[in-house]
């Protein structure tokens, strides 16, 4: 006897439920840009007129938090599937309270880059701070997809849509959400390390 799959939906021929296979090339696609971008940024560093500044200080502070946020996202999805939907709520409620506390500390970030003169385009501008704003402001974009996201969850959590026997939406966003803090987590070391 087959065991029920915990997807809930129809899957392809190939195995892999559309949304699934669609996330996934959203994913490879995002993953590319930033490769182009970090690539980019190698290659303008080391033909030197490069700007050096200490990187702000709320970027470790907002590494910390996406990775909490990653934690409770997948204490989320644990939870659906032992339909614990009380605590569903709860741990959605707290990813995206954590995802809103990211988004002010990049805010707070670009503000303590302008502070020190570090500025985006411009005549008084250089291109270490243009290929920062761009790499920050892209994944915060991506960032806000992941909340409208969490937010769709959270709606079909409390309309009792998200449990054991339907964890399709929830999967998908746990799978982007982790991506996301993943990606935030290799930005961050490459400044690090290149800036």
């Amino acid at each position: 006897m087959m065991v029920a799959n915990k997807l809930d939906e129809e899957n392809s021929p190939a195995g892999v439920h559309p949304l699934k296979f669609s996330l996934w090339l959203i994913i490879v696609s995002i993953f590319m840009m930033f490769a182009a971008f970090t690539s980019a940024y190698i290659v303008r560093r080391f033909e030197g007129n490069w700007l050096e500044f200490e990187l702000p200080a709320a970027f470790l502070i907002n590494t910390v938090i996406i990775l909490l946020s990653s934690a409770s996202m997948q204490l989320a999805h644990n939870a659906a599937n032992k339909n614990n939907l009380p605590m569903v709520k709860i741990m959605l409620l707290l990813t995206i309270g954590l995802g809103i506390a990211f988004l002010f500390g990049q805010l707070n970030a670009w503000g303590e880059l302008v502070n020190n003169k570090v500025f985006f385009g411009g005549s008084e501008s250089n291109p270490a701070g243009s290929f920062l704003y761009v790499l920050t402001g892209v994944h915060g974009f991506h960032l806000v997809t992941g909340l409208i996201f969490l937010l769709i969850v959270l709606v079909a959590s409390f309309r009792f849509k998200v449990h054991s026997k339907s964890m399709l939406q929830i999967h998908l966003c746990t799978i982007y959400w982790h991506f996301l803090g993943g990606l935030w987590l290799f930005l961050y070391i490459f400044l690090r390390i290149y800036n």
